[in-house]
């Protein structure tokens, strides 16, 4: 309240002219897949962004299968929870017990031991058992209990003195069951529901932030980006996510048609894969009998390397240790490729495993859009993650300022504040040099007068050392010390 009249000391405040950077996490994983949902004991909503930060709490929303091959997403939870120890994850699934389902009527099955054992996905409130066709349908809780074991297993077991006779053999199950198979790269990919309105797929990329307030910054879909057209739309969702980030995909080169390092290249460039923010990955690696998606371990060991650096992302994954104990195609088959066979893959613009020194390890610099793609910011797969970052963080913490006067203590707010940050980021060694310029010549008087303001950001974040000489000379002078 104003006084028209002072006498004596009074405080006012006003807003501090430096802006607290605000913190985005540079490796935020939004994986795509399927998901054993009958398995889980709080099951999500299908296409729905599941923001997880423990292997109990994604397990519980999405269940857990060792079927990797039809429940995409159980190699994520295994991998990011289990392997590397990381989080958060945020996880979509696609599998709808409303769409993709099978549905049984009076399958006679037999009792074994007294009990029924089916290994089938059957969605529990669905399950109704008969003692025959043509009999009465049984009293869930009253006649028989229905669980899933700890083996994904569903146990039938009757309760004693009810419904089911003790010499019964057999009995007449109808139920509706998950189908993995009838997924398609359509759902993956999604779009909105013409009748529902409802975002699906990797359309939802997009409600991370509204949802989460968390940035995406990698984006897989493992058993899926192989597929061109999957691909193609994690590509494009790459950039611009609501309508402000940026963030990269990785993808899958498919080892059950490319079986030699030599056709890697041909496939890529047959596919079209040529991306600044697109990491390109063969073969596939395994640890023990599990066989894993490379761009799974890639996705998570970029988690762990940021950690290790205060969550900024200049540190490359190359030449860092997978969970892994060899590298294989999806039928078993070892793959050992040698540096130099690696090294061709990486010239093509494609990451690989190599055991060499120190064991297995990720082995690639480069994004696909290297060879074609020159340019440093381009072709690096840290410059790419530095530069996404850097820019990510400057919009949440500058978004406050928008709608506030085109001023001078506005410019100086925001110049001031970004170039403390980029200095802080240079003393750590995460650049080598960044600086943010508010310039005449990019600013005309007409958009300024629109409200428009231009900075202008120079940074160089540091290349990946990926080629370390020794010239070596005999050197004759040496020789004298015979005489010493």
């Amino acid at each position: 309240m104003a006084l028209g009249y002072k006498h004596g000391v009074y405080t006012n405040e006003r807003a501090t002219s430096l802006v607290p950077m605000t913190t985005t996490d540079s490796g935020l994983i939004v994986a795509f897949g399927t998901a054993p949902v009958h398995l889980a004991s709080a099951p999500a909503a299908v296409n729905t962004p599941v923001l997880c930060y423990s292997y109990k709490e994604a397990v519980a929303a999405l269940g857990y299968s060792d079927d990797w091959e039809k429940y995409t997403l159980a190699e994520v939870i295994k991998t990011h929870f289990a392997l590397f120890n990381m989080a958060p994850i945020i996880l979509v699934n696609v599998l709808d017990p409303a769409k993709h389902k099978k549905d049984v009527q009076d399958k006679q099955t037999a009792m074994a031991g007294g009990i029924v054992i089916m290994t089938e996905p059957v969605l529990l409130d669905t399950l109704k058992v008969k003692l025959t066709a043509a009999h009465q349908e049984l009293v869930k809780g009253t006649d028989y209990t229905a669980a899933y074991d700890d083996e994904g297993r569903v146990i039938i077991t009757p309760i004693a003195g009810k419904g089911i006779p003790s010499g019964q053999t057999e009995l007449y199950l109808s139920y509706t069951m998950l189908d993995p198979a009838a997924v398609k790269p359509a759902d993956i990919i999604g779009g909105i529901d013409t009748v529902t309105n409802r975002t699906e797929g990797l359309e939802l990329i997009d409600e991370v932030f509204p949802r989460f307030g968390l940035v995406p910054g990698i984006i897989i879909a493992p058993g899926w980006s192989h597929d061109v057209t999957v691909a193609a739309v994690m590509k494009a969702k790459e950039h611009n996510i609501c309508g402000h980030f940026n963030a990269i995909s990785i993808c899958d080169i498919p080892t059950k048609e490319v079986k030699a390092y030599t056709a890697a290249s041909k496939w890529k460039n047959d596919k079209n894969f040529a991306d600044k923010d697109c990491i390109l990955c063969w073969p596939k690696v395994k640890l023990g009998n599990e066989k894993y998606h490379l761009s799974t371990q890639i996705a998570s060991l970029m988690n762990r390397t940021d950690s290790q650096h205060d969550n900024v992302p200049y540190y490359s994954p190359s030449n860092k240790y997978l969970q892994a104990d060899g590298a294989c195609l999806a039928d078993g088959t070892e793959i050992f490729t040698n540096p130099a066979q690696a090294a061709y893959l990486n010239g093509q613009g494609i990451v690989t495993a190599l055991n060499f020194i120190g064991g297995w390890k990720l082995w690639g610099n480069r994004t696909t859009a290297y060879p074609s793609n020159t340019d440093v910011k381009d072709n690096f797969i840290n410059n790419r993650r530095m530069i996404n970052w850097v820019g990510n963080t400057l919009v949440t913490t500058f978004w406050s300022k928008i709608d506030e006067p085109t001023n001078k203590r506005l410019i100086e707010t925001v110049v001031d504040s970004a170039n403390i940050w980029l200095n802080g980021l240079t003393a750590k060694g995460a650049l080598l040099g960044g600086r943010v310029e508010f310039r005449e010549d990019e600013n005309t008087t007409t958009e300024l007068m629109d409200g428009i303001i231009r900075f202008h950001v120079y940074l160089t974040p540091p290349a990946s050392a990926r080629d370390i000489e020794f010239v070596m000379e005999y050197d004759t002078g040496y020789i004298s010390a015979l005489f010493s």
